[in-house]
């Protein structure tokens, strides 16, 4: 598709940053929102939410780098200032980070796990789309109906019919988070959300990984992020378990 959205003389709005940009101010909406639901701290939203965007983007370029690690020794300044970026380092380090803010906060960090992980869905849905104009994350060739032909793409080959892995993600994405939203409302169980988020996304990314064709790095016959989507899996079931016997509540905090 066509990156470039809007040019005017030097000034060009990118389709990725664009959708990136719509992303987190859609992300915010609902994070806030989301905390007035559920009687939370509205302006710990606002830090978590820079917190998670910061150090996501931060330990997803970090990851990155160590994906195309050969890359990056030759010519590091070029793999640091290029688009590309590993989810799974985003989810990680954004919650990372946001964990420790709350235990330094002393805030109840599974109740705002909750509310933050449905907005970083609808981030991701919007980065998605913005991942369609450039070009990247592209899929396997097909002769399917469902084909997508870029013609102006710097990542994908152009004048190829492709899967649109990006697409089918982002509207993967925007259901999940409807689901999580409707999920975070009705649930009284503190982390339940996002752990359900860990267990929808890592079974979701591990099914398009088997559809996408750019280059994304492997561990043995797995894909680097299907590979770490069986840890992820595995941390959103054990959080799961234990969130709905009350384990993470906040009368049983100091029980933790």
């Amino acid at each position: 598709m066509y990156n470039d959205i809007l040019s005017i003389g030097p000034f060009v709005v990118h389709g990725y940053g664009l959708m990136i940009a719509i992303g987190i101010i859609a992300a915010l909406f609902v994070g806030l929102k989301l905390a007035k639901a559920k009687g939370l701290n509205t302006d710990e939203v606002y830090n978590l939410l820079f917190i998670a965007v910061l150090c996501g983007f931060a330990v997803a370029k970090v990851l990155y780098c160590i994906v195309e690690i050969e890359t990056f020794l030759e010519d590091p300044l070029s793999t640091l200032g290029s688009g590309g970026f590993v989810v799974y380092g985003g989810i990680i380090g954004g919650t990372f980070f946001c964990w420790l803010y709350t235990r330094i906060k002393k805030l109840s960090f599974y109740d705002y796990f909750d509310i933050v992980l449905p907005s970083v869905a609808v981030a991701q849905a919007f980065g998605r789309i913005g991942c369609f104009l450039a070009g990247c994350c592209y899929g396997r060739e097909t002769d399917s109906f469902i084909g997508i032909t870029f013609h102006n793409s710097d990542f994908a080959p152009n004048g190829v019919s492709l899967i649109p892995t990006q697409l089918i993600s982002s509207a993967a994405l925007f259901v999940m988070a409807v689901i999580l939203i409707l999920h975070v409302l009705k649930s009284s169980h503190s982390g339940s959300t996002g752990a359900l988020y860990l267990i929808i996304y890592s079974i979701g990314r591990s099914i398009i990984e088997i559809f996408r064709d750019d280059y994304r790095g492997s561990i043995g016959f797995l894909s680097t992020s299907q590979f770490i989507s069986i840890f992820i899996l595995l941390l959103g079931i054990f959080i799961y378990v234990l969130s709905v016997k009350g384990k993470f509540d906040i009368v049983n905090e100091d029980e933790i």
